[in-house]
C-alpha cells in the first residue's frame, strides 16, 4: 500500500458480463493502457486483470473478470468461479451488456454467438436476482442505435430489479466512459492509494508476456484455431544492455493444431512472434528478445499447475 495522502480514496470496482460483452475493451480505455488482452474471440480473459484507473484524487482498481457463461470443462468453470468471486470482493460491480446482440436477439437475426451472449446475460440476471446484489448497468456498443431505442432497452433491464444505475457507454470510442469511471470514483472509499501513480496493473510481467502472445494467436489463426492454446513464459531475463529475452512456449493439443500455429515454412509463428515482441517493446520500453517453441500437450487445460498460475481453483 502507498503512503497515505490526504482526501484520497480507493477501491476496487469489477466489471462482469458475457464472454465478448467489452469488458476487456472497457478496463483498457478506463485505464489508458493496454492491460488486459482483445480479440473478436469470446473467452479469452482468463483469469481476473487488475487495471488501476485514476480520476482525481482517487484511484480505481478495476478488475478484469472472465465472461460469464455455461461451464463445460474444467477450466470453463474456474473462470466462472473466478469471475463471480471477482465480483464479490469488490465495492461496486458493473454488469457489461452486449446492446447489440441483445437488438439483434430481438429482431430475431442474432448470430449463435449472440444468442449465446444474451442467454449468459439472462443468467448473471437470475444469480444477481438470487444473491439479493444490485449492481451498475452498461449498456456498451451504442454506436449507430437511436435513442429511443436504448432508453426502451434501458427500462427494461432496469425494470429486472438488479440495477442502481444505468450508463450507455461505447468502450470503443469512448463515449459515456467518463461518466461512468466519475461514478465509480464516487463509490471508492477513503484511503490511502493502493499502486504507485505510474503503475496501469499488478499483472507480473511474464504473465502479461504471456497474454501478448496468447492474443496474437487468436488475432491470427481465430477461424482455424478454438480455444485449445496456451501460453507459458519458460524464461525472463533482464539484460545488462538493458533489453529483456523472454522465451515461451504455445501448447496445443493436437498435432494438426500445431501446423496451423506454424503455418507453412513457419510464416504464422514468424507473424506472431514479431507482433508480440513490437507490442511487448512498447509496453516494456526496452527492446525484447522474444524466442516462441510449439508444442503439443493434449491435456494442458487439465494441469494444477496452468491454474494456479492464473489464480484459478483447479478443485471446480
Amino acid at each position: 500500500m502507498t503512503e497515505n495522502t490526504s482526501n484520497t480514496r480507493a477501491g476496487f470496482a469489477a466489471i462482469i458480463g458475457a464472454p465478448n460483452a467489452g469488458k476487456s475493451t472497457l478496463v483498457n480505455r478506463m485505464v489508458g493502457a493496454k492491460v488486459s488482452i482483445v480479440t473478436q474471440k469470446v473467452q479469452t480473459t482468463r483469469f481476473p486483470v487488475r487495471g488501476v484507473a485514476l480520476a482525481g484524487d482517487t484511484q480505481i482498481v478495476l478488475v478484469d473478470t472472465p465472461g460469464i457463461f455455461s461451464p463445460r470443462r474444467r477450466l470453463d468453470r474456474a473462470m466462472v468461479r473466478s469471475a463471480w468471486a471477482g465480483s464479490e470482493e469488490a465495492e461496486v460491480t458493473v454488469h457489461l451488456v452486449d446492446v447489440q446482440a441483445e437488438l439483434a436477439d430481438r429482431a430475431r437475426n442474432a448470430t449463435p454467438a449472440e444468442h449465446r451472449a444474451v442467454q449468459d446475460v439472462q443468467t448473471i440476471i437470475e444469480a444477481l436476482k438470487e444473491s439479493g446484489r444490485k449492481v451498475i448497468l452498461a449498456l456498451n456498443k451504442i454506436d449507430g442505435v437511436k435513442r429511443d431505442t436504448l432508453l426502451a432497452v434501458a427500462k427494461d433491464f432496469f425494470d429486472t430489479g438488479v440495477y442502481t444505475d444505468v450508463f450507455m457507454i461505447s468502450a470503443e470510442t469512448g463515449a459515456g466512459v467518463d461518466d461512468l469511471t466519475a461514478k465509480l470514483a464516487s463509490m471508492m472509499p477513503e484511503s490511502p492509494w493502493l499502486y504507485p501513480e505510474d503503475q496501469t496493473a499488478d499483472l507480473p510481467a511474464r504473465l502479461l508476456a504471456a497474454e501478448i502472445t496468447r492474443e496474437k494467436i487468436y488475432l491470427r489463426v481465430h477461424e482455424e484455431l478454438p480455444y485449445a492454446a496456451s501460453v507459458e513464459t519458460t524464461a525472463f531475463e533482464e539484460r545488462a544492455d538493458g533489453s529483456a529475452r523472454i522465451e515461451q512456449t504455445i501448447y496445443v493439443e493436437r498435432e494438426g493444431q500445431r501446423a496451423i500455429v506454424l503455418g507453412k515454412g513457419g510464416q504464422v509463428l514468424k507473424w506472431i512472434g514479431q507482433a508480440s515482441r513490437e507490442e511487448l517493446q512498447d509496453i516494456l520500453d526496452r527492446k525484447v528478445h522474444l524466442f516462441l517453441h510449439v508444442k503439443v500437450k493434449e491435456n494442458w487445460a487439465e494441469e494444477r499447475g496452468l491454474f494456479s498460475d492464473m489464480g484459478l481453483d483447479f478443485d471446480v
